[in-house]
């Protein structure tokens, strides 16, 4: 459940509703349980309530953030030059490099060699100046993205620790956050590459519940964790998180602290993707990013309204969440059923991984069929396919800024078309 994509290690796993239309979505949205006052109280548990307007939301904020990840610089063939020649670098306003390590309760190196070793050709390189192998020059990805805030001033770059993979070893940080902080802040601002990040993201896939490992840190562990990282940093870095998008009742963001650690956060990316997928083999099928709930949806709290409304809800600020995006999709076979809620015998076949492929394969290997929840659905010969398009991103959007949301963030930049298809439709 809540099984994020991110699941690879760097370098060595190679592996029904009617149409939503955008502008009624949003004011319907807007009116719904997600629409609270500042404190957090729904509006509609005001005694004025039935008198009075309904509240306007704040400003939606305008962030962009898109994860880069190291290992795509393998099979993948996706460097950092691609982000700027498929238009991407134009439109975001911050990158997460994933991911950094955390062993021994220290934020570690993920992947040496595609973080600042790999030489990049002049062809290969954002500005068309080969690596060099002086003593002490810095290579890869790394200097990469130091070329790429030079054509870009106002881009900032963040270092994200943890993942679906690595996130076991939070448990260990926890015991000791101050100590854990002050090794992320030695290893973020090392002096080889203090220029290229501004500040520090944390992927803990989950705090006191179960990921991949089950984390048994207590519900207080994030928040401690989290402070100790803002005190570490300092108030002129950014420090952000992923946390888990599960609202069900009991679910995974009733586990930890989120509304007491988001004083500490520039902002939290709530993972409003991977809600269902074909770990469950025989379905029922269902789209992975649903926007709302629908009629059939196999479990409650697992849509992205719902996700916000609860952390709204909790007390954190609208403009501290932004609205997570997934450039891929998920599928089954064995499908008979066009629309959702169909059997299934197993996993899709995926280019890297079974049950999951890109955007930029999908749209034309299996283009959508149909629409539910505020998201796409496709249906090609036994193959079922659940992904967001340019379309429905825009329906997304029209969300976002009707809830005043601080903005938009994706996973991750190899999914997309090679001319920004998707980072393109996200304002």
């Amino acid at each position: 459940m809540l099984r994020p994509h991110r699941i690879r290690s760097p370098r060595t796993v190679i592996a029904a509703a009617t149409a939503l239309c955008t502008a009624a979505l949003a004011g319907t949205l807007l009116a719904g349980p997600a629409a609270a006052d500042p404190a957090g109280a729904p509006a509609a548990h005001h005694p004025s309530a039935a008198a009075a307007p309904a509240p306007k939301p704040a400003a939606a904020g305008s962030k962009v953030v898109g994860y880069f990840t190291n290992w795509g610089v393998y099979d993948r063939n996706y460097h950092v030059k691609n982000i700027e020649t498929s238009g991407s670098a134009a439109k975001l306003t911050h990158i997460n490099y994933a991911f950094g390590n955390v062993q021994g309760g220290r934020c570690a190196i993920g992947d040496s060699y595609a973080d600042y070793d790999k030489a990049y050709t002049a062809d290969q390189s954002v500005d068309g100046k080969a690596d060099t192998w002086d003593n002490g020059a810095l290579r890869g990805n790394f200097n990469q993205l130091r070329k790429l805030k030079k054509l870009h001033p106002g881009l900032k770059v963040l270092w994200s620790f943890g993942g679906w993979t690595w996130s076991g070893g939070f448990g260990e940080a926890a015991r000791n956050p101050d100590a854990f902080a002050r090794s992320c802040l030695d290893l973020v601002e090392d002096k080889r590459w203090a220029d290229v990040f501004d500040g520090i993201d944390i992927d803990w896939e989950y705090p006191n519940a179960c990921g991949l490992t089950c984390d048994t840190s207590g519900r207080d562990a994030f928040t401690k964790v989290m402070r100790a990282l803002r005190s570490a940093f300092g108030p002129s870095s950014l420090v952000t998180a992923a946390i888990t998008a599960d609202a069900s009742a009991g679910g995974k963001l009733d586990a930890a602290d989120y509304a007491g650690a988001a004083q500490y956060v520039d902002w939290y990316n709530p993972m409003t993707y991977d809600y269902f997928g074909a770990w469950d083999a025989k379905g029922p099928t269902a789209p992975h990013s649903p926007l709302t709930a629908y009629s059939g949806i196999p479990k409650a709290g697992f849509n992205s309204t719902d996700t916000i409304a609860k952390l709204k809800g909790l007390g954190v600020p609208a403009g501290k969440l932004l609205l997570g995006i997934g450039f891929y999709g998920r599928g089954w076979s064995g499908v008979t059923q066009g629309a959702p809620g169909g059997s299934a015998t197993g996993a899709a076949p995926g280019k890297y991984e079974a049950g999951i492929d890109d955007y930029k394969v999908l749209k034309g290997r299996c283009p959508a069929t149909g629409k539910v929840g505020g998201t796409a659905y496709a249906k090609c010969g036994d193959q079922w396919w659940s992904y967001d398009t340019p379309e429905t991103i825009g329906t997304k959007m029209a969300y976002k800024d009707a809830q005043g949301l601080g903005g938009t963030f994706f996973w991750e930049l190899s999914g997309d078309t090679a001319g920004g298809e998707l980072i393109k439709a996200i304002r």
